[in-house]
């Protein structure tokens, strides 16, 4: 267990990371996977669960016949990852686009309530002039009318 250990290790400079994936062939990748069994030869520990229990009872070819299937079925899962953050990452723009025109209208909003308010303090002091104008007026005539009487 430490040798498969130690080659995925070593195989983790092979991962795909999704920005590496952009000019991803799959088609590179089986012809390097190719030449690099023919230079090196099918790795000592093939009991690595790759293969399910029978890869010991296969030939080589059926072995890369089903690794290079594997592999297919993976680019497939990729993609579809790809598309799936795509989706997200269009879907995550329109939320902030949205975020952005909320934050406006409630900026635009604020400053109508503030002006709204200030206007409310205005008309407030002009009725309560208006109030005391009135008393003051009030009672002149009531002098009058005393005066007058």
């Amino acid at each position: 267990s430490s040798e498969i250990r130690n080659l995925e290790v070593q195989s983790a400079d092979d991962v795909a990371v999704l920005e590496d994936c952009i000019h991803f062939s799959l088609a590179k990748t089986i012809s390097k996977t190719e030449e690099k069994l023919e230079r090196e030869g099918l790795p000592d520990c093939l009991d690595d669960d790759i293969i399910p229990s029978i890869g010991n009872e296969i030939g080589a070819e059926a072995e890369i016949r089903f690794l290079k299937a594997k592999l297919c079925v993976m680019q497939e899962e990729l993609d579809s990852i790809v598309c799936e953050c795509k989706k997200k990452d269009d879907e995550n723009q329109n939320l902030k686009s949205r975020l952005k025109d909320t934050e406006e209208e409630n900026t635009r909003l604020q400053r109508t309530m503030s002006m709204q308010r200030s206007q409310t303090e205005k008309y407030k002091m002009l009725s309560q002039e208006a109030n005391k104008k009135s008393e003051g007026l009030q009672q002149e005539v009531m002098a009058l009318e005393k005066v007058l009487q």
